[in-house]
């Protein structure tokens, strides 16, 4: 298929108006998702975004999913609300929301099937140097905070999702179960609510894209609230091991989308 005859058909695509069972399936596959990321602090956006593409096209699918992860991060704050870690969550945040701004407006000049790869070798890579800092009891501090959401802070303006990036930098700062979620979630939510306002502003985010991202996000929300008496019961080596696979699993699933663009 020529580049011609492949836009011609992503825009049929996209001028199709989204059918009921379209808005049912997102919402099915969007509790699955938040129920997941719910307990392991990421992979909603991986699971949900295929299933936005095909329902609403891949033009709306992006702006979408950043508002979905806004509702996404917020129910796991309000969640695990008192094991928040503020000075973690500053600490990411004071250079990742700018960041963000930054990589969202760069988006479309960046090949994103080059930032998949590298983003996919490097969770597979992280899950053997987790477990070797682990063993020599090595730490993340606030410094390596700021680091890190400066440079996933422009990652998440650019990809759709991140979060796989953000699980092994606060694991390293040694929260688990609850304040990990929490923490990584409030960290998270001022990110994807830069990317959202920079979207807005650049007229990607209208109103019926805004809408559906509610729609999308109530259902992750919902997960979140499912997923608590799991993590609850969840044991912290069995909490680390589930983690490896969602780390692994991730960077299989973005190795094979830098594959198919």
């Amino acid at each position: 298929m020529t580049w011609r005859a492949k836009h011609r058909h992503d825009t049929i695509i996209e001028d199709l108006p989204p059918t009921p069972l379209a808005f049912l399936f997102v919402l099915t596959v969007g509790l699955v998702a938040g129920t997941i990321s719910g307990i392991v602090g990421t992979g909603s956006s991986i699971m949900l975004m295929p299933v936005l593409v095909y329902a609403y096209g891949p033009k709306e699918a992006v702006p979408i999913m950043a508002v979905a992860s806004v509702m996404a991060n917020f129910s796991r704050i309000l969640a695990w609300w008192r094991e928040v870690d503020w000075r973690a969550c500053a600490a990411y945040s004071v250079t990742g929301i700018p960041a963000a701004v930054l990589g969202a407006r760069t988006l479309l000049a960046l090949p994103s099937h080059a930032v998949d790869l590298a983003i996919g070798i490097f969770l597979i890579a992280m899950v053997p140097v987790r477990h070797w800092l682990a063993r020599h009891h090595l730490k993340a501090n606030l410094w390596h905070l700021a680091i890190g959401g400066a440079i996933i802070g422009y990652l998440t303006g650019i990809v759709v999702s991140t979060g796989p990036l953000s699980v092994p930098l606060f694991l390293f700062y040694g929260l688990s179960k609850g304040a990990f979620l929490a923490t990584e979630a409030a960290a998270s939510l001022g990110l994807y609510f830069a990317k959202s306002v920079t979207f807005e502003r650049f007229g990607a985010l209208t109103q019926d894209v805004f809408i559906k991202g509610l729609i999308a996000g109530s259902s992750l929300m919902a997960g979140a609230f499912v997923a608590k008496r799991f993590v609850m019961h969840l044991k912290p080596e069995m909490f680390r091991m589930v983690m490896d696979a969602i780390m692994i699993a991730a960077g299989l699933s973005m190795l094979w989308t830098a594959t198919q663009t």
